[in-house]
């Protein structure tokens, strides 16, 4: 993967969990005008982010859609087990060790893991070391005491 490829950004959970940060993230992504693809490698880890993403404010909700279901290609964030980008989104979310497929047209990549799992850990820092030897444009940020986001690498 060349430097002129997507920024790839780790996240590194240590105080939060998933559920709390991604909802940020992806609203984040939308100001921008991006749309946005969640990847993750199990049916059922989609289906806790769909809920989250339906309940996690009282006063708001993130629109978005499953790519099994009708009209998947016009959301604007797409939960996704598949390896595909239907909607060209420009932002690319990776969690729970999801592969990484083919980056071609995503601006920013978003490699999400738990610090506190040694699983996810190591294989974050397997992957970093992969993505860095091949010349991947790479970020690392972890949350401070206060909990706000800081880049470290």
């Amino acid at each position: 993967m060349p430097a002129d490829g997507p920024e790839i950004w780790f996240y590194h959970l240590e105080r939060s969990s998933l559920d709390q940060v991604l909802p940020g993230l992806l609203e984040k992504t939308r100001e921008r005008g991006w749309r946005a693809l969640v990847r993750a490698s199990a049916s059922h880890k989609l289906d806790d982010i769909d809920e989250r993403l339906w309940t996690y404010r009282d006063d708001s909700f993130l629109a978005h859609g499953r790519d099994t279901e009708p009209n998947a290609g016009r959301q604007p964030i797409l939960l996704s087990e598949g390896l595909e980008n239907p909607t060209a989104a420009q932002a690319l979310f990776i969690v729970d060790d999801a592969e990484l497929g083919d980056t071609k047209g995503i601006e920013r990549c978003f490699i999400i893991f738990d610090g506190r799992d040694e699983v996810s850990l190591t294989g974050a820092r397997v992957r970093w070391k992969t993505l860095k030897d091949a010349g991947a444009n790479l970020a690392y940020w972890k949350q401070s005491p206060e909990g706000r986001w800081e880049k470290a690498a």
